[in-house]
């Protein structure tokens, strides 16, 4: 069995940790598996936005920590991608984390370093690392206080206690939540909302959006400015504006 399935369903590329008998606990196949897959979808033009999920009742547990425990943790981390072979990977596409269960540790930083989340109404979320003696040290501890709080951030860090769906929605960590069996289906929607959309437009306001909060206000108008005549100087500009007038659907190029 593949510790790592994938499937297209249109515009939208389908990434599953797929070892549930473990928690899909990151090993170095899962890594692995997550690298190519997202190599495959970068590549591929027809592909607009990922989805990562999880096999069975849980997201994601973590680092796998039997192999922690034999000196194996870095067969875990990727070139590119680092740990789980997501987390320092800049993907030029939108990446949609669709929370089917727990998203704990390693599993709650992979989730982190996608752009949007569809979450069961069941999920929780947390780094319990403190709570084995161990460091978050895949991004949860630079990406949590950049999107809640500072406090929540340093309480969910330092006690390692979860939060449930509820409150990581209220929060603005989870942009959905819905019952588990509806999970998927929320989240093919939401990617198929985006890869309908011009994919210059998507990929360059997904730029903007991610480097705005590292950037003084002077280097991101400069940023911006850049970024928007791409976008005003392509075909697909022209072409947006032409379908709208003309009452159709776009025929985007990607230009």
């Amino acid at each position: 069995m593949a510790a790592v399935e994938t499937e297209q369903r249109g515009g939208v590329g389908i990434i599953t940790l797929n070892r549930p008998e473990a928690r899909n606990a990151v090993n170095g196949d899962l890594a692995q598996g997550v690298e190519s897959a997202l190599d495959t979808f970068e590549a591929d033009a027809t592909v607009q936005a990922v989805i990562v999920t999880g096999a069975g009742p849980t997201f994601c547990a973590g680092a796998d920590l039997k192999l922690i425990a034999q000196g194996r943790g870095a067969e875990m981390a990727t070139e590119r991608g680092n740990f789980a072979g997501i987390i320092r990977r800049e993907f030029p596409k939108p990446l949609i984390a669709a929370i089917n269960g727990p998203a704990l540790a390693g599993g709650f930083e992979i989730m982190l370093a996608c752009d949007l989340v569809v979450a069961a109404d069941h999920a929780t979320f947390g780094l319990p690392e403190a709570k084995r003696g161990l460091f978050a040290a895949a991004g949860g501890l630079i990406r949590l206080p950049r999107r809640i709080p500072l406090a929540v951030a340093t309480e969910i860090a330092i006690t390692g206690e979860p939060i449930d769906a509820n409150r990581a929605y209220e929060l603005g960590l989870v942009n959905r939540v819905v019952p588990a069996e509806q999970v998927m289906d929320e989240a093919c929607a939401l990617a198929d909302r985006i890869a309908a959309n011009g994919p210059l437009a998507v990929r360059n306001s997904l730029k903007m959006v991610r480097e705005a909060g590292g950037l003084t206000e002077e280097d991101a108008w400069t940023r911006n400015f850049s970024l928007a005549m791409d976008v005003f100087a392509s075909p697909d500009a022209i072409e947006g504006a032409t379908a709208f007038a003309e009452k159709r659907a776009p025929r985007w190029t990607g230009q």
